[in-house]
């Protein structure tokens, strides 16, 4: 599942695409991607909205529109692009919904597995509410770590993989960041010492960031706007490296499952 860097990446590639931009259509192929609306209800309440604003927030991608907000989320396999309209692109198969512009160019939403959802409300709040603080932010301090953390118990790994927790880390950048901790992935948060926290916290933001740089990981469906894979996976010091060495000690790769989620550590520099 694409996470926060992915998404960000996303954002950013589509922000001259769309900003300004005036929605004059939909055409909704699969409805159930359409959260609490008809196709016919969503494509009504859309058209005559222009997008004045383009963010990210967690794991969705925001169009700040004219009267309404456009959240879209991922899942497995969402892919967004913007293509000409009556121009064919091999992801096209999969395309769930289109949104026809006033340029004569539409905004595709291809996703093979159908886990999408598109979201247009009145409140972002409506969607948003529960997600924890963002993690690249400036008033993600330490300080700030450490009071979110404060009180918490329960492994680690499962914490930074919870939305309401922080925003937009998922399973890679989540194994990532605990490597370069030193912290092994089941190690109760309660545990946790303060030089521990220090490192989490710097490790969390230094792979989201590299991240970012990166344009995101690819290892399966994951493309950028313009169909680029992203490249982190070129830095993975863990994640999907099972039984290879570890770039530190040398010694293998393990992985476990931690609540039906792969996890991917180093036994012997992650005690």
């Amino acid at each position: 599942m694409p996470e926060l860097p992915e998404v960000e990446t996303i954002v950013r590639g589509l922000h001259g695409d769309l900003v300004g931009r005036l929605f004059i259509g939909a055409t909704v192929l699969w409805g159930r991607e359409i959260h609490g609306l008809s196709p016919s209800e969503f494509a009504d309440r859309l058209v005559g909205q222009r997008v004045v604003g383009l963010r990210r927030r967690g794991k969705y991608i925001v169009s700040d529109l004219s009267r309404d907000v456009l959240l879209i989320h991922l899942k497995m396999s969402g892919r967004l692009y913007v293509a000409a309209a009556g121009q064919n692109t091999e992801h096209d198969r999969w395309v769930r919904v289109a949104f026809h512009l006033d340029n004569g160019r539409e905004l595709r939403f291809s996703d093979a597995r159908k886990f999408g959802r598109v979201y247009l409300v009145a409140d972002e709040a409506e969607v948003t509410r529960n997600l924890g603080p963002e993690p690249l932010a400036d008033t993600f301090t330490l300080e700030a770590f450490r009071a979110l953390l404060a009180g918490r118990r329960g492994m680690v790994k499962s914490l930074l993989l919870h939305q309401g927790f922080i925003a937009g880390v998922g399973n890679i950048y989540a194994d990532e960041a605990l490597w370069h901790a030193r912290i092994d992935p089941r190690r109760n948060v309660n545990t946790l010492e303060a030089t521990e926290i220090e490192r989490l916290y710097h490790a969390i933001r230094q792979v989201l960031e590299t991240g970012i740089q990166l344009g995101g990981t690819t290892v399966s469906w994951y493309r950028q706007p313009d169909g680029t894979p992203g490249g982190y996976q070129s830095r993975f010091r863990v994640y999907d490296r099972a039984g290879e060495p570890c770039p530190n000690c040398g010694a293998a790769i393990r992985k476990i499952w931690l609540g039906q989620r792969g996890t991917h550590f180093c036994e012997s520099c992650q005690r």
